[in-house]
């Protein structure tokens, strides 16, 4: 816990700029709607950002990396700005390497959670938010069905993911 408000304030909101940049990959990566307005806000508030990175950074198989360049570089500043002792380079970029996957995670956790959820409630919803959850989940789901197929009309995808997620946090969690 942060003992000073202002740096409470400031490492929230930089965290949360760090969330957006990832979805925006995410959104990318699984080739959401780019129309939806959600996407088109995302869009909307990383653009400044990621413009001037786009220019200097090159794109890896199509894919544009530069808001996980700045997500990361962005982590390394906070990290060395509300550290209180001196932490070597390589242990900053270790740490927001650590920082920057364990927020992807829980993008892809909620996203999930999120799908789980709206399946129960609101299956088919025309409206935008439920309708990008679904598109964020459906590789991942598509991908886990694989291997776990659908057992008499249950799919257990869901749990698999999230019991993944979980396994994978708990050993990020003494990096962040």
């Amino acid at each position: 816990m942060e003992a000073n408000p202002l740096l409470l304030i400031i490492r929230t909101l930089g965290d949360l700029y760090i969330f957006i940049l990832l979805l925006r990959v995410i959104l990318q990566l699984v080739h959401a709607d780019y129309y939806n307005p959600i996407s088109q806000g995302v869009v909307r508030i990383t653009q400044p950002v990621i413009n001037p990175l786009r220019k200097m950074i090159p794109k890896i198989a199509n894919t544009d990396i530069s808001p996980v360049v700045f997500a990361l570089l962005l982590k390394a500043l906070f990290i060395y700005l509300l550290s209180s002792h001196a932490i070597p380079l390589l242990w900053i970029s270790i740490l927001a390497s650590a920082g920057v996957l364990y927020t992807f995670l829980d993008i892809i956790f909620y996203a999930v959670l999120g799908s789980v959820i709206i399946s129960w409630v609101a299956p088919g919803s025309p409206h935008p938010a439920p309708q990008l959850i679904m598109q964020v989940t459906a590789p991942f789901y598509k991908l886990m069905q694989k291997f776990i197929p659908p057992i008499g009309g249950f799919d257990l995808s869901p749990i698999v993911i999230i019991i993944s997620i979980q396994l994978i946090q708990s050993q990020l969690r003494p990096f962040i």
